[in-house]
């Protein structure tokens, strides 16, 4: 009998992993605790806070500018989701990703969105792929209600192939200083925690994704195993949702101020890992996996991958594209709102107690029991 070695980079259950696909999520956490000295060394007046928040704070009325706002910026791309746009040629879409990966992360500091910049590069300049990339972006705007201000477009040979492009997008917005979120100094046990339903994997895993669909045999133009009405392609370029104008609406409720405690993005990492960024050390977010709507693209990319469960949730959204912690007096009105709005909400847990060196975020239920 022999000992096989274990699959490098593999899990206990011999399935995928994001690292197996080519990320790693916490070098990526360990660059951001690497450069937070290098970005403090060049704060001046007006910086407010360090890195590791949805967005970075600027106080006009500390650099001498005056006026009661805060300015939040913002600045994000859309991963390896590029490839599968590149590779098809589906550029229409692409656009809505770059703004909405900006400007959520935006409003869940209460920011309104103000303008959008964009940086576009490619190794040789396609003006019809272009123009399809900026006329996503001014979509994706429109939805967020912000300026397209202006950007930037690179054409460089030998940086990128031919028929290559990468995207960034910068978003600025502003918050009164007395609405800015997490209001964590009001939050206690026994708040509620509100989930908004995801259109899909959003903009985050999919090196993942595109590994799951190599091991599957799947070409981008065969049907979607979890949707035949639409090709793999299509179903995967599903844009990010843009939840601006619904929170927006929430926020400013008379309500809001005492009701509203915090909103978080669920990007990389999942909710695991960016529920604690608006947590106060001493709650913890008790989530209930069984209520998260687990879209059946999620239920195919775990099968298809043999992807373990905390994979799942540490790479994708699993249902939630933002999550919301409300009073439970504010709780029922909130998800009417929402709804109202055309959003699906959803119950998803509650704050509770958290011991000394306790886990930020506390898991029940199974993941995918709920579907779509």
């Amino acid at each position: 009998m022999s000992n096989k070695p274990e699959k490098e980079g593999g899990n206990k259950t011999g399935g995928l992993t994001y690292a197996m696909a080519g990320v790693d999520i916490d070098a990526g956490n360990a660059l951001v605790r690497a450069i937070k000295p290098l970005a403090a060394a060049t704060a001046r007046p007006g910086v407010v806070g360090d890195l590791g928040g949805f967005g970075g704070l600027f106080d006009p009325r500390q650099a001498g500018f005056g006026g009661d706002a805060l300015l939040v910026g913002a600045t994000d791309g859309v991963g390896t989701k590029l490839l599968l746009a590149i590779d098809t040629g589906r550029h229409d879409t692409i656009g809505i990703d770059l703004v909405a990966m900006c400007v959520n992360d935006l409003i869940v500091q209460g920011a309104e969105p103000l303008f959008f910049l964009d940086y576009f590069a490619t190794g040789r300049l396609s003006v019809e792929d272009a123009t399809a990339v900026v006329k996503g972006i001014a979509e994706g705007c429109l939805r967020a209600g912000c300026a397209l201000i202006g950007g930037e477009t690179a054409e460089m040979p030998g940086m990128y192939a031919d028929d290559h492009y990468d995207l960034a997008g910068f978003a600025v917005g502003a918050v009164r200083r007395t609405e800015l979120l997490p209001r964590t100094e009001m939050m206690q046990a026994g708040d509620i925690i509100i989930g908004l339903a995801s259109s899909g994997p959003h903009s985050n895993g999919y090196s993942l994704i595109r590994k799951a669909a190599q091991v599957a045999g799947l070409a981008w133009d065969a049907p979607a195993p979890f949707d035949e009405s639409r090709t793999l392609a299509d179903a995967l370029l599903e844009p990010t949702r843009i939840y601006v104008q619904p929170l927006l609406a929430a926020l400013r409720h008379a309500d809001a101020p005492q009701g509203l405690k915090a909103l978080a993005h669920v990007t990389g990492g999942g909710l695991p890992e960016n529920l604690p960024r608006v947590l106060p050390d001493h709650l913890a977010a008790r989530v209930n996996l069984s209520a998260l709507p687990f879209l059946p693209v999620f239920d195919w990319l775990r099968t298809a991958g043999d992807i373990a469960d905390d994979e799942m949730l540490r790479t994708f959204n699993c249902g939630a594209g933002m999550v919301a912690v409300v009073s439970r007096a504010f709780a029922d009105e909130f998800m009417l709102m929402m709804v109202n709005e055309g959003e699906r909400p959803f119950l998803l847990g509650e704050l509770i107690p958290r011991a000394d060196g306790g886990d930020p975020v506390v898991l029940d239920g199974t993941l995918g029991s709920c579907g779509a």
